[in-house]
């Protein structure tokens, strides 16, 4: 090579280095927003905090996107790719048990699955896209409200009825969560199904109601009631291929209100979960078939309520690979799981990605730490900028220029 001939340098993608100056600016508005959590559909202080911030930023701000949801959008170059990283912002109906000097002021309120430091991360990638503008093409920062919801239209349902996709196209779209008991900065993967459908089910039983000592003249659903929660626990073991994965729980039951009266009713609320559709159809059709079949038995009366949650995670192959790849370039393949177990719990992300292909990530948020949705948990403020430089060099490296 000789001196006139030109130098061509491998483009620069954003390192852990670039993000640690933002440290103390993401750790402070992640305290703010655990401090002042708010539930499913209210997230009003949250949503302003955000679009302030992107504005700021000299992001282009789209307020009340299916609902307190915002968007941040921000172009650059002649790219004419798009992708879409999102973050959820709602918190949990329960007290915060933890005496940190930012925990919760707001009564029976608390980010106990972290999505205040979802949002952080997020908002920490946006101040790093902003200032740094390394990419070609358009960027859509997705804030999304009430994932917690379970039942009823969530966050990421109402988004895309009030034209998410439409309004906002994205080749793809990313997501995240924390994912506490693996150590701080671990990026996990699995490509396909990753994280469960969940329905719920609420089953009434009607039987006739008499005195204790007189069993013979009533028809007892609490004795219906015993007896069908262990009848449930057939469904998996005996109708489900023992290659597929299903999870069949009673977490409630309620009956009576003395020891001398047999009730009137019995009811059981019930989680149904499971990772394929075929597997989902099987669960709800043996469930109904065995309630009406067993309860009838004992001349009772039921009434069921099977009430569908958030669909099967699942990642495209293509998304994940390239996700994966960036963690592993990010923070070295040591700190990279390529494909975790099954995780039985849900997540209404999955709507993004059956409209878009996409991969949802895990980020460990510590050994030892408690679980989510624990009274004493806390998110690893550790993670802060280790996420925000993995969402920037994702962003970098889909929309290079």
């Amino acid at each position: 090579m000789s001196e006139a001939d030109p130098v061509f340098l491998a483009p620069r993608f954003c390192e852990l280095a670039d993000t640690a100056d933002s440290r103390d600016e993401l750790q402070a508005i992640r305290r703010t927003l655990h401090q002042h959590p708010e539930l499913a559909f209210q997230e009003v202080r949250t949503a302003e905090l955000v679009a302030s911030r992107l504005e700021q930023w000299g992001y282009e701000v789209t307020r009340g996107v299916g609902g307190t949801g915002v968007v941040g959008t921000l172009r650059n170059g002649v790219g004419s790719g798009s992708v879409g990283v999102r973050a959820d912002m709602d918190a949990l109906p329960m007290q915060e048990t933890t005496g940190l000097p930012y925990a919760s002021v707001c009564a029976n309120t608390m980010h106990a699955c972290g999505h205040d430091g979802h949002t952080a991360i997020l908002l920490g990638a946006a101040r790093q896209l902003a200032r740094t503008r390394n990419f070609s093409g358009t960027v859509h920062l997705i804030f999304q409200p009430a994932e917690e919801i379970g039942i009823g239209l969530s966050g990421a349902q109402r988004m895309l009825a009030d034209g998410l996709f439409e309004r906002f196209p994205c080749d793809a779209i990313f997501g995240l969560h924390n994912h506490p008991g693996v150590a701080a900065g671990t990026f996990m993967f699995r490509t396909g199904p990753m994280m469960a459908a969940c329905d719920t089910v609420t089953i009434r039983i009607h039987g006739k109601g008499g005195h204790a000592a007189r069993p013979h003249h009533a028809i007892d659903p609490i004795l219906v009631a015993g007896s069908l929660v262990m009848a449930l626990q057939t469904i998996v073991a005996r109708n489900i291929d023992p290659n597929e994965t299903a999870v069949v729980t009673i977490g409630s039951l309620h009956a009576g209100h003395a020891p001398n009266v047999i009730p009137e009713s019995a009811t059981l609320e019930m989680s149904v979960r499971s990772f394929s559709p075929e597997v989902r159809a099987t669960l709800e059709t043996r469930i109904r078939n065995l309630v009406r079949a067993h309860v009838e038995g004992y001349g009772a009366e039921v009434d069921i309520d099977y009430r569908p949650g958030y669909p099967v995670v699942v990642n495209s192959e293509r998304e994940t690979a390239f996700a994966r790849q960036v963690a592993e370039e990010l923070v070295g393949p040591d700190k990279v799981v390529p494909q975790i177990p099954l995780i039985s719990g849900s997540e209404d992300f999955s709507y993004f990605l059956q409209q878009r292909p996409g991969c949802y990530v895990r980020l460990g948020n510590g050994a030892g730490r408690p679980l989510l949705h624990n009274p004493g948990y806390d998110f690893n403020d550790d993670n802060l900028t280790v996420g925000a430089a993995f969402w920037t060099r994702l962003v970098e490296r889909y929309l290079a220029a």
